[in-house]
């Protein structure tokens, strides 16, 4: 059995003293695990790293094999972004979020497409934006995602602001009130086609974020909990360090 597509490079990681494991995401095949041999060397590690374009070809002689990979870069985006640490961990993160949380060997259209429009990523707030939408993307792929279309009270689709934590859905600012210390906030580049502040992105990242811990965490195993958990934190880390060094708006003195 063999097939060839192009892929994202998910993860990468030693296997024996020559060779490595590789996950990739392609969009008609979902991901797949394959065996790079000879892997680990400078020639073929620089080809799979988490992020990069490929062109891959997967064989094995049984469908249920973990089987072997080959091919060659289309794109290294993670190496195009060594000088860029927030654009890196934006795109290690997301790569993380796939390899670990959905399911092997099922056709993942949607996401493949997802992590095409999240790129290029650099360091502003427009792509980490994208980031943030990109997460519920994932949510939405794993049968979790958050509906912003109207108030889950009201209907209305107007001045929306919150959403609920019990059910994922939107609540119109004004029929929130009564509850609006126990909901999460919205920001409007959720739902809206916004540029957004660094403070909107810091709260993008505890709505998606808090979806993720509740609904996807406690399905993964220590390792795969702790190394997505290590990578998101590394986003979170850097978008504070921005919020710090943001201009701060004028106050008007009467």
């Amino acid at each position: 059995m063999n097939w060839s597509a192009t892929a994202y490079v998910l993860s990468f990681r030693a296997f024996g003293e020559r060779d490595a494991v590789i996950s990739v995401l392609t969009e008609e095949h979902g991901r797949f695990a394959g065996l790079v041999r000879g892997g680990q060397s400078q020639k073929h590690s620089a080809h799979w790293q988490p992020g990069h374009l490929v062109n891959a070809t997967w064989r094995a002689r049984l469908s249920e094999h973990l089987g072997s990979f080959n091919g060659e870069a289309i794109k290294n985006n993670s190496a195009n972004l060594m000088h860029s640490p927030l654009g890196l961990a934006t795109l290690l993160s997301a790569c993380a979020l796939v390899d670990l949380t959905t399911p092997e060997r099922m056709p993942l259209t949607g996401l493949f497409q997802s992590i095409s429009d999240l790129l290029p990523l650099d360091e502003g707030a427009d792509d980490l934006a994208r980031y943030v939408r990109f997460e519920n993307e994932v949510l939405c792929a794993l049968g979790y995602g958050l509906d912003f279309s109207r108030c889950a009270l009201t209907g209305t689709r107007d001045d929306l602001a919150y959403v609920s934590p019990k059910t994922g859905r939107a609540v119109n600012r004004a029929a929130a009130q009564p509850w609006a210390e126990k909901l999460l906030i919205l920001p409007d580049f959720m739902h809206k086609t916004l540029i957004p502040s660094w403070d909107d992105i810091a709260a993008g990242l505890a709505l998606t974020g808090y979806f993720i811990e509740r609904h996807v965490f406690h399905h993964l195993p220590s390792y795969a909990l702790n190394q997505l958990a290590a990578k998101r934190e590394r986003v979170l880390d850097l978008v504070n360090k921005q919020r710090m060094v943001a201009p701060q708006p004028l106050l008007s003195v009467s």
